[in-house]
């Protein structure tokens, strides 16, 4: 049936009328859709801010939408909507969006973050990327050394150092990335004695999926707050100059509430993501939602730094 409709509508010279009208109707939905749900996220980012503890450093926590997977119109319709801070997880996928025409024309201001892991051989492709704002997932002091030469090299004309973040492998998981916890505190040393082309924002983390927080708080955030104050200890930096993202789509509002100052959403505000020749979901996806008893017992509790 749709391919005899489809036959007619080009005999009779309607078929890209209809197919514009309906890209039209999509992208009015569309833009609907990722508005509500920006403005809902950023509501509970809010929220969960006014909730912390008045012992941690105040500072207002940056979303950073993750657009793995979407198309540039999405992005290009948060943008809109007013935000700025946009992630992905693959070198290839932003380079590809952040060289869009569209985005280029539409979103002069955007700023965008590499969250997921990098290889040695992708660094330059990845500093070549416009508007780079932050790679948080610098996991060595080899990859900081990389990094660093290649930064100096590819913007010699310009004195902007590169924000970067150390991330943290806090669950010990095999298939996780990151420092070993016990690692940070000279791996950060070496990033601000001999990387000058850096500039060291705070650490990361992705840490163990499906947690339940009926359990108590996440035990990964708390590490990765342990190892700032290690950090700022060790090396005499004030704790609110070093930032620290943890937090995604199913517990980005229990990470602020205990010191997230970069939560990570994707699917939360671009809805489900696609993965062609992938049967299953992404982890991101499986995370369990904290119950209704969870969320009491989460109310009960008071969190602070080691």
């Amino acid at each position: 049936m749709t391919f005899i409709l489809t036959g007619w509508l080009r005999r009779a010279g309607l078929y890209h009328l209809v197919a514009q009208c309906i890209e039209g109707m999509w992208k009015v939905g569309m833009s609907e859709e990722v508005g509500k749900a920006l403005h809902a996220v950023v509501d509970k980012v809010n929220q969960a801010a006014a909730r912390r503890p008045k012992t941690l450093p105040v500072v207002p926590p940056r979303l950073v939408a993750v657009s793995k997977t979407k198309p540039p119109d999405m992005v290009i319709e948060a943008y809109r909507k007013g935000h700025r801070n946009f992630g992905e997880n693959y070198v290839n996928e932003l380079v590809d969006k952040a060289s869009n025409p569209q985005i280029l024309e539409s979103c002069p201001e955007i700023e965008w973050h590499f969250i997921g892991h990098l290889q040695k051989n992708n660094v330059n492709k990845l500093l070549g990327v416009p508007n780079l704002f932050m790679v948080e997932t610098v996991d060595s002091a080899k990859l900081a050394d990389k990094v660093n030469s290649s930064w100096q090299r590819l913007r010699a004309a310009s004195t902007q150092t590169l924000k970067i973040m150390v991330q943290i492998n806090t669950s010990g998981e095999e298939s996780k990335h990151g420092l070993p916890p016990g690692e940070t505190v000279n791996t950060v040393k070496h990033i601000l004695s001999k990387c000058s082309a850096l500039h060291f924002s705070g650490l990361m983390t992705i840490g163990r999926y499906g947690y339940d927080l009926a359990d108590g708080p996440n035990p990964d955030f708390q590490a990765l707050l342990s190892r700032r104050q290690e950090v700022c200890a060790s090396l005499q930096l004030p704790l609110e100059d070093v930032e620290l993202s943890m937090g995604m789509s199913t517990d980005f509002e229990h990470a602020i509430e205990v010191g997230s100052t970069n939560v990570r959403v994707g699917s939360t505000i671009f809805g489900n993501r696609d993965y062609p020749n992938t049967p299953t979901p992404s982890p991101e996806k499986k995370s369990k939602v904290p119950t209704e008893e969870a969320a009491k017992k989460m109310e009960r509790l008071t969190v602070t730094e080691q």
